[in-house]
């Protein structure tokens, strides 16, 4: 419903001429954070268009949360059971504060510090002031909306390629663990934290990855493939779907591997997309723990995270989880390849739309501007399934779910 009401300022404007599904498509994606565009132009664009944009996003990353946890509870609508839905993790139970009003208006009051941080970090790397903003609301939103065509490429400065990478790592944590850092004045908790550690880790590795492939391989000089790679990287691992350059252009290697590496995507309890890093992690010690067993058959190996045992019922719910996630993402591609997308584009545009990453490969890897009326409406389902995590969204359709 979000997403049709915010269609219509596209369809009200004089400035572009949009169909419905355009529109709709445009809308879902900045609400769901995706940055999934069908939009080109964008440099001619007015700015009020250019900021309501940005603003779909930033309202999307924390704020229709924020409305779920605090405003919706007080309506009677279900809005507890929507937040546990979204919070991820074995402490997805535990409450930052008493009340969930307040949980949310301390976490709406870190999203908006950040977001006046990263604006202002910007201004003084050189953007203007608009830019600065909008900028700042699709950073901290992990959203991935510029005003530009050439996205962070427009702007040609490492500095600010520095700073976005920064805000990107932060909006990509664990919201929860700035709580608890501001408020107890604890930075050491990031050091403590699994998922934190295994996150920071993964992306090392891929950008070391990304860096060295485009350095031996000649593509960029060494400090651009430095600077490009370590951004392009964290960018997309973190699903905020920020370019400074064309990586479709690069060898097939990268994007492909980039992609991918977005079915990760962030941590649990941020404003990233993807399966979450506490998921995967999971995954990865559970299969470690499998392997010890076969060595150990008589052993008894307990399945650990920050030191504590993890739940039987966890490890059943993340491998549900990931079992749905592969069914529905491989369902949406068989839908996108019967609309008349090639293989490469289809798996890239579901892989993008689920994870709400926004930029694909093949035909999608500019806009998706090019995708039939009833492909745009399948990728609309598929970035509401990755914004709510499959679960949330289709626990909403069930009878069970509205009974008082």
């Amino acid at each position: 419903v979000l997403g049709v009401y915010g269609s219509l300022p596209f369809l009200l404007s004089d400035a572009m001429s949009v169909s419905v599904f355009d529109a709709v498509f445009e809308s879902v994606s900045g609400l769901t954070t995706t940055g999934a565009t069908v939009l080109a132009g964008l440099d001619s664009l007015p700015p009020s268009i250019l900021l309501y944009r940005q603003l779909l996003q930033w309202l999307g990353g924390i704020g229709i949360i924020v409305l779920a946890v605090a405003v919706l509870p007080m309506l009677g609508i279900g809005g507890v059971q929507l937040y546990r839905a979204e919070s991820t993790g074995p402490a997805k139970d535990s409450r930052l504060t008493p009340r969930i009003t307040s949980t949310a208006k301390a976490l709406f009051s870190i999203y908006l510090g950040l977001t006046v941080a990263c604006a202002a970090a910007y201004y003084a790397a050189g953007m203007t002031m608009f830019d600065a903003v909008c900028h700042a609301f699709s950073t901290i939103a992990i959203g991935g909306f510029s005003t530009h065509d050439a996205s962070m490429g427009y702007f040609d400065s490492d500095i600010i390629l520095l700073i976005a990478c920064l805000f990107m790592l932060i909006s990509a944590v664990n919201f929860g663990l700035h709580f608890i850092a501001v408020t107890k004045r604890n930075p050491q908790i990031y050091r403590f934290d699994s998922e934190t550690k295994f996150f920071s880790w993964m992306v090392l590795i891929a950008a070391c990855v990304t860096c060295a492939t485009l350095v031996f391989m000649n593509i960029l000089p060494v400090e651009k493939a430095i600077t490009h790679g370590m951004f392009q990287t964290i960018s997309i691992a973190t699903t905020t779907g920020f370019a400074s350059d064309n990586f479709s252009l690069w060898p097939s290697f990268l994007p492909t591997f980039l992609i991918m590496l977005s079915v990760m995507g962030a941590c649990a309890g941020s404003t990233g997309g993807g399966m979450k890093a506490m998921r995967i992690l999971l995954i990865f010690r559970q299969g470690r723990r499998e392997l010890k067993q076969l060595l150990h058959p008589n052993a008894v190996i307990p399945l650990k995270l920050d030191h504590r045992r993890v739940r039987p019922e966890v490890v059943s719910a993340v491998w549900s989880f990931f079992a749905v996630y592969m069914f529905s993402a491989f369902i949406l591609v068989l839908c996108m390849l019967a609309t008349g997308l090639d293989f490469l584009s289809a798996t890239s545009a579901v892989t993008a739309a689920i994870n709400n990453l926004g930029p694909g490969l093949g035909s999608v890897s500019a806009n998706y501007a090019s995708v039939t009326d009833p492909g745009k409406v399948i990728l609309c389902v598929a970035m509401l399934l990755g914004r709510l995590e499959i679960f949330t969204l289709l626990i909403l359709f069930t009878p069970t779910f509205w009974r008082p």
